[in-house]
């Protein structure tokens, strides 16, 4: 019989309804394997076991009597720290929010146990959430399952560590620069995050969120082991609600993506985004891909997308407009942790010496910490308005790039690199915005699907240099054989059900295959 904690969230539905298993059995399997795992992983930072074996019982109660089945119903979950469950904190890795506690589930999470999920805990998250790492003064850092070495990403990286250990089958993260997405190609996961706007923000205490930026909306998202089970949980997250959220989520129709005909779609790829080059093994999978999709009759065609470099300079100076304020605000007493420390120091810095500072970078060989450097800062709020603006005019060509080639969703590397050593994020902002964040800024429903592994001897063909990025990236390859890589699919504004089912036809090509990462090291 298979394991218990490997089977898919639909797989355990199935078999707990059938009366194969105890809502009991299955909570008691995935809070042991916890257990055993979690000394190594530091992802679930606040274990709520003994609430989750209360509720199990009662649900097995439930059934009992006859009463009818969510479609959730006994399945564990683990919620990333940032939203309000019941009875816990939310800290975003600040010391000062430490002990605050509060007495309602947020929205979503509400959502969630009314379909019946067993909430097992909360996971790890990076310091106010302005990373892709997962590491904060709280509650320590997270490990990758595959290399204890490396980090499983952030700021969602708690949520995938433990759904690849089998700790979980399911997981609520938040995306806002690839904050699902990057974790779940770290760890060789599944993640979606929504078109911006599509689920609310209600249920994120305000006061640790950048309260009254709209420009780039956060996404909450599910992340899992399989399709099926994003798919299942959108339909739930999506649900309308009998009261209007603070934030006004517009009641867009939830579309099924197991209408969607991949064989009608025509699909862009791109390996390269023209800013940051991509390790082998992510070019390879794309690659790879993109056959599956063509040996199912859909059209493939390659795509270039507009100006990157401009995306991302937009993307980093509408979240730094404020000069770093908001950061400083949230940190308040607490030292930043060494992979916010850039990102705090570019925020801050004066804008006199903006121009000196990125020169002498150039003059250097340090492009990437020019570009970083010319494109943060405080700005008023004319010239906020017209980056926003600026924002629209690029969204609009990036648009028209697409509706030029009639493309119906794109397939692309979700990141340049495979999971990072801890603390190296800091020089690879355009290694990850270029691609992640990108479809952040532009507003875009976008998943990563697992898909292989980096194989021996293609860890790198990166060329030698003196940028500080090019030089990390290298490092980073270096030991990368056997770390997962995934494929990002994303789609125009609204169609989750396009993303959702072309990252189950790549599914169903990678996961037969020897390469898939199946099993993490920490599982054998």
């Amino acid at each position: 019989m298979t394991a218990i904690t490997n089977l898919s969230a639909s797989e355990l539905v199935e078999k707990i309804t059938a009366g194969e298993l105890s809502v009991q059995e299955v909570t008691e399997a995935h809070i042991q394997h916890i257990e055993r795992v979690n000394g190594k992983l530091n992802a679930v930072v606040i274990p709520l076991f003994d609430e989750a074996r209360a509720q199990a019982k009662d649900a097995d109660q439930k059934c009992n009597r006859g009463e009818p089945f969510g479609p959730l119903h006994g399945v564990p979950m683990t919620i990333k720290e940032l939203y309000q469950v019941a009875g816990t904190q939310t800290t975003v890795g600040l010391t000062k929010e430490v002990g605050k506690r509060y007495d309602s589930d947020g929205p979503l999470v509400a959502k969630l146990r009314q379909a019946g999920v067993i909430i097992l805990g909360k996971t790890n998250i990076m310091q106010t959430l302005a990373g892709w790492e997962s590491d904060n003064p709280v509650y320590g850092r997270t490990n990758n399952p595959w290399d204890l070495d490396r980090s499983p990403g952030g700021s969602s990286g708690g949520e995938a560590a433990i759904i690849a250990a089998r700790g979980v089958p399911l997981g609520l993260g938040s995306d806002l620069g690839g904050s699902i997405r990057v974790p779940a190609h770290f760890c060789g996961i599944h993640g979606l995050k929504p078109t911006s706007g599509r689920l609310t923000n209600e249920g994120v205490p305000a006061h640790l969120f950048a309260t009254g930026q709209e420009a780039i909306i956060a996404q909450p998202g599910p992340m899992a082991r399989t399709v099926a089970d994003l798919v299942l949980t959108m339909a739930i997250l999506t649900a309308p609600s009998q009261k209007a959220t603070v934030d006004l989520v517009p009641p867009v129709p939830w579309r099924d993506p197991t209408k969607v005909k991949v064989d009608w779609l025509r699909i862009a790829r791109y390996t390269d985004n023209g800013l940051f080059p991509c390790s082998p093994a992510i070019r390879r999978v794309v690659e790879e891909a993109a056959e599956a999709l063509r040996a199912r009759n859909a059209q493939v065609d390659a795509f270039t997308p507009p100006d990157v470099s401009e995306a991302v300079g937009l993307y980093v100076s509408i979240l730094t407009a404020d000069g770093g304020a908001a950061l400083k605000h949230a940190l308040g007493n607490d030292l930043p942790v060494q992979a916010l420390k850039g990102t705090l120091q570019g925020a801050t810095l004066p804008n006199a010496l903006r121009p000196i500072l990125s020169n002498i970078m150039e003059v250097r060989g340090q492009n990437n910490l020019a570009f970083l450097i010319r494109n943060t800062g405080r700005c008023s709020a004319e010239a906020y308005w017209k980056l926003v603006e600026a924002r629209n005019s690029y969204r609009a060509r990036f648009l028209e790039s697409l509706d030029q080639g009639q493309f119906d969703a794109i397939i692309c590397p979700p990141i340049a690199l495979p999971a990072m050593p801890h603390a190296s994020s800091e020089h690879l902002f355009a290694a990850i915005a270029g691609y992640a964040a990108l479809y952040n800024l532009l507003g875009m429903p976008a998943g990563v699907i697992a898909a292989s592994r980096v194989q021996p001897g293609e860890e790198s063909n990166r060329k030698a240099g003196k940028d500080l990025a090019d030089i990390t990236a290298r490092e980073v390859e270096q030991g990368s054989a056997g770390l997962p890589v995934g494929v990002q699919v994303v789609a125009r504004h609204w169609r989750e059900d396009i993303v959702l089912a072309v990252m189950a036809t790549l599914e169903e090509h990678f996961r037969p295959l020897p390469t898939y990462p199946a099993f993490t090291a920490l599982e054998g």
